[in-house]
């Protein structure tokens, strides 16, 4: 029973959203103050935000959990920039984004926090207020040894 509330929930959840969605209109274009909420699956899974700082930059947290080297919590901050100009489409939006943050991976005997540099595109939806995207983030961990990572995902975001 408890295995099926999770998937009903989620599927409840992103139904409600795109009931709304039409409340919003057409947003092809963020800007400064909108805010970001979803889902990122890869290594690690978990939930995403992003805020706007401007109409070009934004900060990314995750709140993840990673199934690799015996499973761990993991949490990033990023400063994204992005370039809204490298790709044109026909409908809605497609940047390109790169920027520099922190990840703490907390795990019993090995919790780590190290520097992440973020790579990804995202294509904002513009009859709809969602975002798709796919990000790499090569990690080199500083604390407590030096140590070399690599996070990656794709994700799905609810645009307010």
């Amino acid at each position: 029973m408890k295995r099926r509330i999770v998937p009903v929930a989620v599927l409840l959840l992103v139904s409600s959203l795109f009931c709304v969605s039409g409340a919003r209109g057409a947003i092809a274009y963020v800007d400064q103050g909108d805010v970001e909420v979803g889902l990122v699956l890869g290594e690690p899974t978990g939930f995403s935000a992003k805020f706007w700082t401007t109409a070009n930059t934004a900060f990314d947290i995750g709140l993840a959990w990673s199934f690799g080297d015996g499973g761990h919590f993991h949490i990033h901050a990023d400063y994204l920039f992005h370039n809204f100009d490298f790709f044109e489409v026909d409908s809605g939006n497609l940047p390109i984004y790169f920027g520099i943050g922190g990840r703490a991976r907390i795990q019993d005997e090995d919790s780590r926090i190290g520097l992440r540099v973020a790579i990804g595109i995202e294509y904002i939806l513009e009859s709809h207020p969602f975002s798709f995207f796919f990000e790499v983030a090569p990690v080199v961990d500083f604390a407590p040894e030096t140590e070399a990572d690599i996070n990656g995902g794709i994700g799905v975001r609810y645009i307010f």
